[in-house]
């Protein structure tokens, strides 16, 4: 743990300041220019998605016998961490530099103070919206610091590092080290991942997923990986959202490990998405959306990227649960952006499925969510989540279905990705009719209506929903090449049986 007592560290620093504060900073900085709303509008360089591949955790007792090593979770030599990590502080030491305090953790007991050191005044101002300002527990005592210094570019050769990117995990040292990329991204789900090892080795679920709450009190959490619909369904106006990314489940009940939220805005229009819409406000961060000359927010311009981003705090959002709780929840939704367009709408999951579709995490990759994806790909993600999870899948797994047993909770896997055919033929699932579903699904008035089982997937779908047209619920009935289908989704179907094999 460093000593950041800011004259014996850096020179010249800015602790803690206030919105408008930063964002007079940022400006004089010329880091980004404010839109007609006041919302600050940054464009982030080169990088304008996480960069995986950029990513390690240094190789320390004990934990090196927990992290789950491999494609994801790179090793990085301890003593080439120290070295590297004395070059940037030794760049920052020349630097303005900010220093935001603040906590992930809603619930006081599974609390972690967390401390944002970065040269970029906008950085702390995300850093401000997406952590939480107020709390008092402490997660084992020190907090985690995140260190970003994205001017600093890392020599490869000499640092050990993949490219000029890098963030770099040290469990024993609780710090995270960031450089060569502005993709503010990377601070957010760098303390995610950290959770994700500490919280789950203390008995509690920690979850790549949103929740919200209705008037009754029940919770209703969505799996899902970025753009496949997380933010956009749980943000309904007929119930609160507790938190639209990351949660934990303990034995309390479920809780936001942020403060804010962090939502994908490209084609954002207030008809669509209106609470979202009406979030972007003052103090609000927009990364990588395009400006109108009249600084009005172009949200259907991709030329940047696909992956246009609003990060703005929890209170922009009407509905919210200010408490950042909620209770055990009775309806899970795993979500699935299907690019071959088989996948059913929506479908019941038995506790054998819920394990077998929660390990394999199969979605498709949308455009500008990483660097290099520039349309969907179908990928499989461990418990929809595998870039943030340095434990070994089984753990969240077996976390995930003790909890749905002991609080009898149903699942749903819902696809917001295509039907009628693959991506490029057929159309993206219709956002009025994926809503109808989930609310059918979450009030409970899908647990008496007729199911068919699917023949290649075994799955259990509804004949019947509230508000959706029925030939929409079967698949195969919205494709004109019905021989197409049964070929694409028979390779869907392998392609999950060889995933899981790992598992077994």
């Amino acid at each position: 743990m460093l000593d950041m007592t800011p004259q014996l560290v850096f020179t010249r620093t800015i602790r803690n300041a206030t919105t408008p504060e930063l964002v007079e900073y940022s400006l004089q900085r010329q880091e980004g220019v404010l839109t007609h709303s006041g919302a600050f509008s940054v464009q982030t360089g080169t990088y304008t998605g996480r960069s995986p591949k950029d990513k390690f955790i240094v190789m320390e007792d004990p934990t090196n016998q927990d992290i789950h090593w491999g494609s994801t979770n790179r090793p990085f030599d301890k003593g080439r961490f120290t070295t590297l990590l004395n070059r940037v502080l030794d760049y920052l030491s020349e630097r303005q530099v900010f220093i935001l305090d603040a906590f992930a953790g809603a619930a006081p007991e599974w609390q972690m103070p967390v401390q944002v050191i970065t040269e970029l005044a906008w950085h702390s101002l995300f850093a401000k919206q997406l952590f939480l300002q107020t709390g008092g527990a402490d997660l084992q005592q020190e907090p985690f610091q995140v260190i970003s210094a994205p001017g600093f570019k890392a020599d490869p050769t000499r640092d050990g590092t993949r490219s000029e990117a890098f963030v770099i995990i040290s469990f024993e040292e609780r710090i995270v080290l960031i450089g060569g990329t502005e993709y503010a991204g990377e601070i957010k789900k760098s303390i995610f991942t950290v959770m994700n090892y500490l919280l789950p080795k203390l008995g509690v679920l920690s979850m790549h997923c949103s929740a919200n709450m209705g008037a009754s009190g029940n919770t209703a959490l969505f799996f899902g990986l970025s753009g496949t619909g997380k933010t956009t369904l749980s943000t309904d106006p007929t119930r609160g959202l507790i938190g639209d990314d990351e949660h934990g489940w303990s034995d309390d009940g479920v809780f936001n490990i942020e403060g804010g939220c962090y939502a994908k805005c490209i084609h954002l229009s207030e008809e669509r998405e209106p609470e979202i819409w009406r979030a972007v406000k003052f103090g609000t961060v927009l990364e990588n959306v395009v400006l109108n000359p009249q600084r009005v927010p172009n949200y259907d311009d991709a030329s940047l990227t696909e992956n246009t981003r609003a990060a703005y705090p929890m209170a922009s959002i009407p509905n919210v649960v200010t408490s950042g709780q909620g209770s055990h929840p009775d309806t899970i939704i795993f979500l699935t952006a299907d690019a071959s367009g088989v996948l059913p709408p929506i479908a019941k999951l038995t506790e054998e499925q819920v394990g077998y579709y929660f390990l394999n995490g199969y979605t498709s990759k949308l455009a500008g969510t990483e660097r290099g994806v520039t349309r969907p790909e179908a990928t499989f993600s461990t418990c929809f989540g595998a870039p943030f999870l340095p434990l070994r899948p089984r753990v969240y797994a077996d976390l995930l279905q003790a909890k749905i047993r002991q609080h009898n909770a149903r699942v749903f896997l819902v696809n917001t990705g295509w039907s009628g055919g693959p991506y490029g033929e057929g159309k993206r699932m219709s956002l009025t009719y994926t809503r109808a579903m989930v609310n059918a699904a979450i009030e409970g008035r899908l647990d008496s209506v007729e199911y068919r089982t699917d023949s290649i997937f075994g799955l259990e779908i509804p004949t019947t929903c509230p508000g959706v047209d029925a030939t929409v619920l079967n698949p195969i009935e919205t494709w004109k090449d019905k021989q197409q289908y049964i070929e694409r989704a028979r390779e869907l179907q392998q392609l999950f049986e060889q995933n899981f094999a790992q598992f077994s």
